[in-house]
C-alpha cells in the first residue's frame, strides 16, 4: 500500500512536527509533501528520517522562507496541484489547507486536524486588529479571509475522516465542518522528561513563540506588577515589545537547546500557560517533569491539566486573574510523582498505537 503523508508546510519545529515525528515512525514508507520546505536537512532526517519533501510551486516564490504568509491566497490553488494519483492511503496534518488535496474515489483521506484554518475563523478579528492593516490592505485582507472560509469549508468534503487532537478541537470542526471527529491526543515525549532530585523551585517558568495569541505579554506583565521571579524562554517577532513590559525580576532567555529547555522546567516552581490552544503540548511536558501548570482554564489544557492536583487553571486573559490564580498556587502543595502519573497519558507509543488501529479500522 502506498502511503501519502501531507503536511501544511516544513517551516518550524513546534507541536505539529511532533505528530509529523510520529506518524513517520508508525509508516516508514510513505512520502511526504507540502506546500513548501524550508527546514534545514538536519532538523527534516530528525522529523521524517529523510529530507526528501516534495513541493508546490509556492516553494520557488521569492523570499519563501521569511515572507511566506504574503503568498495565502494562492495556497488553497497550491495545494491542489499535488498529483496523488498512485497513492492508496492519504494522511493529512492540517491546520491550514493540507487537508484540500484532491483524491479520487479508490483512495481514502484521513486527517488528523490540529484545528480548522485559525486565522479565517476563531482568530479572524484578532488577527485584522493586530495587523494593523490600511484601508485597502484591510479590505484585501478580509475578501482573502472570505475566500478562504469558503474553500475550507468545501475542501472538508474531500476528507472521509476526521482526527481531531483534542475534544476541544472536535467540537471545533463540528461546528465549522459539520463533520464527526475521532480524538486522538498528539504524542508526546514523555520518556525525554523526568522528574529530579531536590529541584530548585526558586523562579516561575515560561516557554513559546513570540506571537499575539501566546499571550506570553501577559505573563510578563503580571510578573513585572507582582515582583516575583520569572524566567521566560522563546523567541519570535513580538519578543521586543513583550521585553518592553518586564522589570528585573524578569528574564529573558532567548531560543534554547531541548536539554536546556528540559532543565529549567524540571527545576522551576509552575511552568506558567496563559494561551487558549488547541492542546498545548508543553504544559504536558511540564508535567512530565513532575512540575505543575499554571493554565488559562479554556481550550485544551482542560484534557490534560487536572485542577488542583497537576495544576490549577485561571479564568480571564488578565494580570489580576492570573496574579490571584499564582496567590493561590503559592499557598498549595503538589505530589510530583502524581504530576508525571498523568502525562504518561499522553505518550508517543499510545499515539502510534491508536493511529495503527483506527487507519487499520477505516481501511
Amino acid at each position: 500500500m502506498k502511503i501519502a503523508l501531507i503536511h501544511d508546510w516544513y517551516y518550524t519545529n513546534g507541536g505539529a512536527e511532533k505528530v509529523i515525528k510520529a506518524l513517520s515512525k508508525t509508516f516508514p514508507d510513505c512520502e511526504h509533501f507540502a506546500l513548501f520546505d524550508v527546514m534545514s536537512d538536519t532538523d527534516k532526517l530528525n522529523l521524517l528520517n529523510t529530507t526528501k519533501v516534495n513541493t508546490t510551486f509556492i516553494q520557488k516564490m521569492p523570499f519563501i522562507s521569511k515572507f511566506h504568509r504574503k503568498y495565502l491566497q494562492l495556497y488553497p490553488y497550491a495545494i491542489e496541484q499535488l498529483d496523488l494519483r498512485s497513492f492508496d492511503l492519504i494522511i493529512s496534518s492540517s491546520s491550514a489547507v493540507a487537508k484540500g488535496v484532491l483524491t479520487n474515489s479508490n483512495q481514502v483521506h484521513i486527517c488528523y486536524c490540529h484545528s480548522p484554518m485559525r486565522y479565517a475563523w476563531d482568530l479572524y478579528h484578532q488577527y485584522l486588529s493586530e495587523s494593523k492593516f490600511g484601508f485597502f490592505s484591510g479590505f484585501y485582507a478580509k475578501y482573502v479571509l472570505h475566500k478562504l472560509r469558503l474553500w475550507d469549508v468545501i475542501s472538508a468534503n474531500r476528507v472521509d475522516y476526521f482526527i481531531s487532537n483534542s475534544e476541544y478541537i472536535s467540537k471545533r470542526i463540528k461546528k465549522i465542518y459539520r463533520r464527526d471527529s475521532t480524538v486522538i491526543y498528539p504524542p508526546v515525549n514523555v520518556d525525554y522528561f523526568n522528574i529530579v532530585e531536590n529541584p530548585s523551585r526558586d523562579y516561575y517558568f515560561t516557554a513559546s513563540r513570540m506571537v499575539p495569541y501566546k499571550k506570553i505579554d501577559l505573563i510578563v506583565e503580571t510578573f513585572a506588577k507582582n515582583g516575583k521571579k520569572l524566567i521566560v524562554a522563546g523567541d519570535g517577532p513580538e519578543l521586543k515589545k513583550i521585553k518592553a513590559r518586564a522589570n528585573s525580576n524578569v528574564t529573558f532567555i532567548g531560543h534554547i537547546a531541548n536539554e536546556k529547555l528540559k532543565q529549567y522546567i524540571q527545576n522551576a516552581k509552575a511552568f506558567v500557560f496563559a494561551a487558549e490552544e488547541d492542546f498545548g503540548i508543553i504544559p504536558v511536558e511540564a508535567q512530565a517533569c513532575g512540575t505543575p501548570v499554571i493554565a488559562y482554564g479554556k481550550g485544551g489544557v482542560l484534557e490534560t491539566v487536572i485542577e488542583n492536583q497537576t495544576g490549577i487553571f485561571f479564568d480571564k486573559q488578565t494580570p489580576e486573574s492570573l496574579n490571584e490564580a499564582i496567590d493561590k498556587f503559592e499557598n498549595m502543595s503538589f505530589e510530583p510523582t502524581q504530576i508525571r502519573e498523568n502525562a504518561l497519558r499522553f505518550s508517543e507509543n499510545r499515539f502510534m498505537e491508536e493511529i495503527k488501529l483506527f487507519i487499520e479500522d477505516k481501511l
